[in-house]
């Protein structure tokens, strides 16, 4: 969640203010006073003893002492003997009154103790142990929602932001704010994702300035080997053609997969029915076809590019064996495979043959941007494209592109 750090930011803050009231109302609420006798409370009990009646006096005769010093000293005064029999109680009642926990005890010089309870009234002790801290909460969630929402905003912000530059938006920047340790962060991730997008530009640039420049020799190669072809060795002049051949399908594949990371998605999608196209394709280079309908929203032109990648590779790697195109609707998906009874593609290198310049055996063999393209076409819309075993031998390779609303289903995972 968006909001999780900066409730971990202010919870942490209001927390710590919230034990900090507890242990203080813990601390007020059970720790007694100093009860340590001294000279003043001896002298207390000494006075007490002149002003109270004398030991044996009847019990009304006590009371009413007591409640004349409770009158005096909104207190209740507990007589007890030495060995804890009570001689007579008075002072406030047991209504709403809150008595503490620790009476003080002063002892007489004739061995009796006078214990004194010192009440709150209206229930005030009980009440503060919640009220202390419920105000200290109240005060710190007040203070502390500001720099909280300041202090985790800027973070949540500079955090989405490394997430666009990770997912390809190389223009992803965060504003600067403060002058403390984010702001810093921030100034230096934003000159990192400059850095990053000058060196992707220059590269992208190169590339493509280099593609197209290499046309040009290519072209006058391709023309020359022409007016040898009398002259030269026939079978020189095909290998020369070949090679000429591969140069300029690399030079375009390199000059897709650039335009496929320059644009970061496309302008507008057709409905094509990828059965029909297939099954073109699969005419165009002499193989199977089985299937039916399944539409989808693409670009018609990538989506034939990739069909005939996929086929292109069959017949190169699989030459001599049978070729199969297949074309389904499996749920939200459509699905496209091409199957071969070649060599096949080792387990190891199902996955990094969708790499640029990887080949299917490990030797160089087959390496090119063919499979790479076909994945980031597939992906462009959604969907991937993945190499599977293939029962009784040969490569399978998969492409799946969510289907339309037309195609019947709605678009899912």
């Amino acid at each position: 969640m968006r909001r999780r750090l900066f409730f971990q930011v202010y919870l942490t803050f209001l927390s710590i203010i919230v034990l900090f009231g507890v242990l203080t109302a813990l601390a007020w609420w059970f720790i007694p006073g100093d009860h340590r006798p001294g000279e003043l409370v001896r002298g207390m009990g000494a006075y007490l003893e002149e002003v109270l009646p004398p030991v044996g006096a009847p019990r009304e005769e006590v009371d009413a002492h007591l409640a004349g010093l409770a009158g005096h000293f909104d207190a209740r005064f507990t007589l007890l003997t030495s060995d804890g029999r009570v001689l007579g109680r008075s002072g406030p009642g047991h209504g709403e009154e809150k008595w503490w926990h620790h009476p003080h005890a002063i002892v007489l010089p004739d061995g009796r103790t006078l214990e004194v309870d010192r009440v709150r009234r209206g229930g005030i002790a009980g009440a503060g142990f919640i009220l202390v801290p419920g105000l200290l909460a109240l005060a710190a969630a007040i203070g502390a929602w500001p720099l909280s929402r300041r202090l985790a905003g800027r973070l949540e912000r500079l955090k989405s932001r490394v997430e666009a530059l990770g997912s390809g938006d190389l223009s992803a920047r965060v504003r600067v704010e403060g002058r403390d340790e984010i702001a810093a962060l921030a100034t230096s991730f934003n000159r990192a994702a400059g850095r990053i997008e000058d060196l992707v530009d220059a590269q992208r640039n190169t590339l493509a300035a280099a593609s197209h420049e290499l046309r040009s020799p290519l072209a006058r190669i391709a023309m020359a080997t022409g007016l040898l072809a009398d002259q030269a060795d026939p079978h020189l002049v095909a290998r020369i053609e070949r090679d000429i051949a591969e140069l300029d399908q690399l030079i375009d594949e390199i000059l897709l997969g650039s335009r496929l990371e320059i644009e970061e998605g496309p302008a507008r999608l057709d409905e094509i029915d990828l059965g029909v196209l297939a099954a073109g394709e699969a005419a165009r280079f002499e193989v199977a076809f089985t299937g039916g309908t399944a539409v989808i929203a693409a670009e018609e032109h990538l989506v034939r590019h990739l069909v005939r990648i996929l086929l292109g590779n069959a017949r190169r790697h699989a030459a001599g064996s049978p070729v199969s195109v297949d074309v389904a609707a499996d749920g939200p998906w459509a699905r496209l495979r091409v199957a071969d009874r070649g060599p096949g593609v080792n387990e190891s290198l199902r996955e990094s043959i969708f790499e640029p310049f990887r080949s299917f055996a490990g030797d160089g063999r087959g390496a090119g941007l063919g499979l790479y393209l076909a994945r980031r076409i597939a992906r462009r819309y959604g969907g991937d494209a993945v190499c599977l075993e293939r029962p009784g031998g040969g490569a399978l390779f998969e492409v799946s592109i969510p289907r339309t609303a037309a195609g019947g289903e709605e678009q899912g995972p």
